[in-house]
């Protein structure tokens, strides 16, 4: 998988996992919808070797939160019909097993779920059918983390025993160190180099991998007493220049910071500013 546009580069082997890893606005969901052929751009953009607008190729398979909003999802049809019509009865095996992982009840009606619930069934739908590109954009924020490790798993299997490929976008990095076997780092629209990124880190085989994780953060990562997970420390470290480089775009384009309270700016910080104002 092959991409190439304004500040992206990146190129994915099969059997690889890669996390998709930014600050909010960076591009990742721009990103994955541009490989599932979702968003025309003058691009590059190639997946299985083939155009992803042009020529899309079978195989290819994208789950994003707006599935959920859909009115369709949301009206009084059961599960069990639901994955009929879509196909399930062509991939028994493989719908039986994904019901039992995120544990869903066939006689669920989708209007009468919740959003967790729901979000199961999308999941279901979207990997019943054999795939050899997966793309994640945060389908995986509303489940509990029982059913969430059981997908995890599952997908992990996907890519040793398929050689699939799978590139996955989250802010959520709890019990993910042993997941991906790359990650790629966007910021503003870009990747930065290396993408991707070799995990676990690869110091002494890819090149700018001790720049793309500095020393202290790699201490950080050993310490025995850090709270989160190797993964966190990098994601942590990766957003802090996100914000930095951020607000030095802001200041350089438009003389200031746009975001937080603002309040050298005169901007009412307490209610009695506000009504008298």
């Amino acid at each position: 998988m092959k991409v190439s546009s304004s500040g992206v580069q990146a190129s994915l082997l099969p059997g690889v996992l890669c996390l998709n890893s930014g600050s909010s606005t960076a591009g990742k969901s721009t990103l994955l919808q541009i490989l599932a052929g979702k968003r025309l751009t003058r691009s590059n953009a190639q997946v299985l070797g083939q155009d992803v607008f042009f020529q899309t190729p079978p195989g290819v398979t994208y789950l994003g939160t707006e599935w959920a909003a859909n009115p369709v999802v949301r009206s009084d049809l059961e599960v069990a019909h639901f994955l009929d019509s879509i196909g399930g009865y062509r991939y028994k095996e493989r719908r039986d097993r994904l019901l039992d992982i995120l544990d869903v009840d066939l006689e669920w009606h989708m209007h009468e779920v919740s959003d967790g619930e729901r979000r199961r069934v999308q999941i279901v739908s979207g990997l019943m059918a054999p795939w050899d590109v997966l793309l994640l954009d945060e389908v995986t924020v509303d489940l509990d983390v029982l059913v969430r490790s059981r997908l995890l798993e599952f997908l992990v299997e996907e890519t040793r025993e398929r050689n699939a490929t799978i590139l996955y976008a989250t802010h959520i990095f709890d019990g993910l160190d042993s997941f991906p076997t790359h990650l790629c780092h966007l910021q503003l629209g870009t990747t930065i180099a290396p993408s991707p990124l070799e995990w676990p880190l690869n110091l002494e085989n890819q090149a700018g991998a001790d720049e793309a994780v500095p020393a202290e953060v790699r201490a950080r990562m050993e310490d025995p007493n850090r709270t989160g997970s190797k993964l966190l420390e990098v994601a942590l470290h990766w957003l802090v220049e996100d914000k930095r480089k951020r607000i030095e775009r802001e200041v350089a384009q438009g003389g200031k910071e746009k975001r937080g309270a603002r309040a050298a700016e005169g901007k009412p910080t307490n209610s009695e500013d506000f009504y008298r104002k």
